[in-house]
This record gives structure tokens, sequence and C-alpha cells, in this order.
């Protein structure tokens, strides 16, 4: 049986009764886990970063995550509450703040999200985690990756950095909403055969049926979808989340799927993408077969022009003068978005730390190389 993900994000609000009210729809939807995101906005954005629209007008994306952030006894509480409903509590963190303060929780799992896929630091802090659990015995904490906006280096780099013990991977497109037909579910089998690792799919389309069913039908394992109360509230993710029936659909739909996998073995693949084609009624084969794709790894139409931006590179975090020489405090690894420019990668900050300014940079830029002179670079 699929793992199934709900993933409620931040679209409690930091409202706990609102919260506790998410995670009873995930269960009654018949979700296996519920998902959250561990927000601190300096983690995750310059605060130059740009606007963002929402129904009660235009504000900052970074204040945005700011009145999304909770202290850790919510966290706490969240996690109990999960566990006391019969399922299991994932978070993503997206800094070593809240990766350690996640991991003093205990959490069934940890998830990195796509745009985190390339931060080294944090990455490198959950394998240093897990390497002590190993070494006291213990089986490392399950992480679950998210490969959205990402390529096959990425990919490589990150699991190269945790290793396989207890990680799965999610075939992911990180557009809100994702068009399911940019979907190449094909990569889930590709990459299976290829990393030898547990595959699922992070799904932002609006379907509720046809992106979780399909992956199931490749040899996916795992299915996280967002979940919400209703559409029309405002939560970053609630346009794209579905409400409880639907989740509960799919649900139905997905073991559905792994029911008739099992039964018909070699030509379930065939019975499971000629219902689908048949429910969708004409030009549904076509369809299908556009969902599923080639198998081969790229960028989809829908996310490559955000390839550098919506993942982690380099900022300055203050103005900065030439012959100035670069701190740790004066570079962050954070997502460029809306409208700063990009830096170079999280892989880099090791050789900018030390480095010394060549031309004065304004805050929240993007640290470069034609900003910097260092021996090593």
């Amino acid at each position: 049986m699929s793992l199934i993900i709900a993933e409620i994000g931040t679209s409690h609000e930091g409202d706990a009764e609102k919260a506790k009210r998410m995670i009873d729809e995930c269960a009654e939807s018949g979700a296996d886990c519920a998902k959250f995101q561990w927000v601190y906005a300096d983690e995750i954005l310059h605060p130059k970063t740009g606007f963002v629209n929402l129904p009660t007008g235009k504000i900052p994306l970074y204040e945005r995550f700011r009145q999304l952030e909770c202290p850790v006894s919510f966290y706490k509480e969240m996690l109990d509450y999960t566990h006391s409903k019969g399922m299991k509590f994932c978070c993503s963190p997206f800094g070593l703040r809240s990766l350690e303060e996640l991991l003093s929780l205990n959490p069934d799992y940890v998830k990195i999200a796509s745009p985190e896929l390339n931060h080294y630091p944090m990455l490198k802090g959950l394998a240093s985690y897990r390497l002590e659990q190993k070494s006291r015995g213990e089986k490392p904490v399950p992480v679950i990756l998210s490969s959205g906006v990402s390529k096959m280096e990425d990919i490589l780099k990150a699991v190269e950095i945790l290793g396989k013990e207890n990680v799965s991977l999610l075939h992911c497109i990180t557009s809100y909403p994702a068009p399911e037909t940019e979907y190449n579910l094909r990569i889930i089998s590709t990459l299976k055969n290829e990393l030898g690792i547990e595959m699922g799919v992070s799904d932002h389309s609006l379907d509720p049926v046809l992106v979780p069913v399909l992956s199931v039908a490749c040899g996916g394992t795992i299915i996280e979808k967002h979940i919400t109360l209703s559409k029309k509230t405002k939560g970053l993710d609630d346009p794209v989340a579905l409400e409880g029936e639907q989740f509960a659909l799919m649900v139905h739909c997905v073991h559905q799927a792994e029911a008739a996998l099992k039964r018909y073995g070699e030509k379930g693949f065939e019975y499971v993408t000629n219902q689908l084609s048949e429910n969708a009624g004409d030009g549904g084969k076509e369809k299908i077969e556009a969902i599923l794709g080639d198998g081969i790894k790229r960028l989809a139409s829908s996310e490559e022009a955000n390839y550098g931006r919506t993942n982690r590179s380099l900022h300055f975090m203050r103005d900065m003068k030439k012959g100035e020489v670069i701190s740790e405090k004066d570079v962050a690894v954070l997502r460029t978005e809306k409208i700063l420019t990009p830096g170079i990668g999280p892989e880099y900050l090791e050789k900018v730390i030390g480095a010394t300014m060549v031309t004065d940079a304004e805050d929240g830029e993007g640290v470069t190389f034609d900003y910097i002179s260092c021996s090593n670079a």
C-alpha cells in the first residue's frame, strides 16, 4: 500500500484549532500521514524578495512568511494530535534552525521540499544527525526528498549527501498548479532503477485522480498532495489543494489501482491506464500518454524559467563595499523568488566566506564571482 501524505503545509495560518481540524480532515479522508512546514521567514527569503498578491491585497512575501511562524510547542502539539489520529507526522524544515528544532521532536519523516534540494548546509546537517543515530545503533530518521525544479545532477548530489538508507524521492513539478500533461511519470521507474530507492510523486496538479493513480502504475509508492478545508481560504497553497471529499476520492482510486495492479500482474499497467483513458473521454488515451511521458529527467516547461530562482542560491545580507571581507553573517542560502537576482549555488558558500569584495553590492543581491576575489574560487 502506498504511503499517502496529506500536505497541510502552512494552511493552518498558525491557528492551532484550525490545524487540528485539518488533521481530522486528513484522517477522515484516508491519509496515512499529515505534513506540516516549519517556517522561519529569514531561513527562506530575503526581506527584499518582492510581493505576493493575496485576497487581502498585495503584501511583501517575506512578511507573509513571518505571519506563518509558529513556536516549537505548536508543532509538538500537532505531532501528538496527528499520532492520536493514527497517522504519521511529517514536516519540512527550511534551514538549520528549523531542522534542529524539528529533529528534537523525533518526527516520523523529514521532508526536504523541492526548493531545498540544493540547500547543502541543511542537507549536511541532516546527514550528520542520521550518522549520529546510526552510531547509537538507531535507524536513521526517514527522509523524503522532492525533486521539483531540479536537474538530474541536483538529485544525485542530494542523494550522495544523505545516502540511500531510509531515503525516498518524490518526482514533482514546482508550478502551482502544475499541468498534468507535463508530469512525465515514467521518470518514476527511471529514477527507481537508477537510484535504487523508493519513489513517489508530489502532485500539484488540480485533478485528484490522474497523476496519483498513474504514479502508482509507474511503480510509485508515496503520494503527497495538498489538502485544505476550503479552496476559498487564504492559505498560500489552498488554490491547488484538495478539499476533503476530493482527497478521499483520490485515496479510494489509488487503492483501487493498487488492487488492480496486484490482481492483473504484468497486465496491471495496461488495465489501469485503459480505465483512466476510458473515463477521460475523447482524447483520453492521448492525454494519459502525455502524462506518462518518455521517462527522461528534464525540467518541465512550466517550471523551467524558475530554475535558479525557486531553489537556493547565495545572497548578500547587507550592503557591501569594495575591499570588505565577507563573513558568515554577510551571506545566506536563500530562495531568490520574485525580483532579486539569483546568486551562485550554495556549494560555493565556503569559498565565498573570507573572500574580498572587488566591487560594491547592495543588500539582497545574489552573490556572484563578479563581486569577489578569493584564492580558492
